[in-house]
């Protein structure tokens, strides 16, 4: 992944991708190549061609599914981050592509940790498998790595838990930080030259903001990996899972909470239903945390430098405040 476009946002890395797919295949001449294949419980932002590979039924755009481009679909993956892989885990997935693969430009994932459209965890062999299908269907993979990026899961990409490698990548929040808006869209040289001097191209990529890497922004990106590179954030984010595992534990035992998980930095306990949102974070922040749960989640991906006593009082809020909710 040598060839990298700065933007604005999260939300336009993916535009961009979705667009450098698109753009890749017309330019070697697939020009039949133009539908994406996404698992259903994605998120990939707000913006338009994002909102089209998100989950069409149970995320928060169905309001606009009936103008949005129509792409494909495959399962949920079916597999947790623990479990043993068995082959019938990427059933659907390999019926999908046996029956798209020839108008398939890209597959579209989140790796590893499928975040606001449910804060799952799944299998690296799952990650594996998508990859292995695309290099024998001829179809791209992009990873969409703008929340588990830099760290987060432990590994510095999620899809290093798989050991694989996108064709294209795409990354913001931690990259400043969450100090300034910015997105990056990575891509490996065959897509960049493909683009630029594939025999049907215009010769560049068609995308052109106008605050691309502006010089503010770059400024706080560097500044915030060169903090992360200097840091020894892998024990960090191995020092915060495990507090993550001991503190959420008692949550297990309550009826109204159907699961417990954690990976690197994140935590996340699932109710059996959904919880009153407002309610539940008026009580957080009169417990002096700060937690937006959301749908069935109550979930909390704290900052690196966090110290163990005030990661032990958001468990413990948590714990509390979830435990009355399962109370009554």
């Amino acid at each position: 992944l040598c060839n990298v476009f700065l933007s604005d946002s999260g939300s336009v890395a993916v535009e961009v991708a979705m667009k450098q797919a698109l753009q890749y295949w017309h330019s070697v001449g697939h020009t039949h190549k133009r539908k994406f294949l996404a698992p259903r419980g994605g998120y990939h932002g707000d913006t338009f061609h994002a909102m089209s590979v998100c989950d069409p039924t149970n995320g928060m755009h169905h309001l606009f599914n009936g103008v949005l481009p129509q792409h494909v679909f495959t399962d949920v993956p079916p597999c947790r981050y623990e479990d043993t892989w068995q082959a019938h885990h990427a059933a659907d997935l390999e019926a999908q592509f046996q029956a798209y693969h020839q108008e398939l430009a890209a597959v579209i994932l989140e790796p590893i940790v499928q975040g606001a459209g449910g804060m799952r965890f799944y299998s690296p062999d799952y990650l594996r498998r998508v990859r292995q299908l695309c290099d024998e269907y001829n179809v791209l993979l992009i990873c969409d790595e703008i929340a588990t990026g830099f760290g987060r899961t432990g590994k510095l990409f999620a899809c290093e838990h798989a050991d694989v490698a996108p064709d294209i990548m795409c990354v913001g929040k931690a990259l400043t930080g969450g100090y300034m808006s910015l997105g990056a869209t990575l891509a490996t040289k065959q897509i960049s030259d493909g683009i630029c001097t594939g025999k049907y191209g215009t010769g560049v990529f068609m995308h052109g903001p106008t605050f691309m890497a502006n010089p503010l922004t770059c400024a706080v990106a560097v500044e915030s990996l060169r903090l992360l590179a200097d840091s020894p954030w892998q024990q960090w984010v191995h020092r915060i899972q495990g507090q993550l595992i001991a503190g959420l534990a008692p949550c297990k035992q309550m009826p109204q909470v159907a699961d417990v998980r954690v990976l690197g930095a994140i935590g996340v306990v699932e109710m059996q239903k959904p919880v009153d949102m407002a309610s539940m974070q008026r009580h957080f922040v009169d417990s002096g945390v700060w937690v937006r749960p959301f749908g069935r989640l109550v979930y909390v991906m704290p900052p690196f430098i966090i110290g163990e006593a005030d990661l032990d009082k958001l468990c413990q809020a948590i714990v509390k405040i979830v435990g009355c909710y399962a109370a009554g």
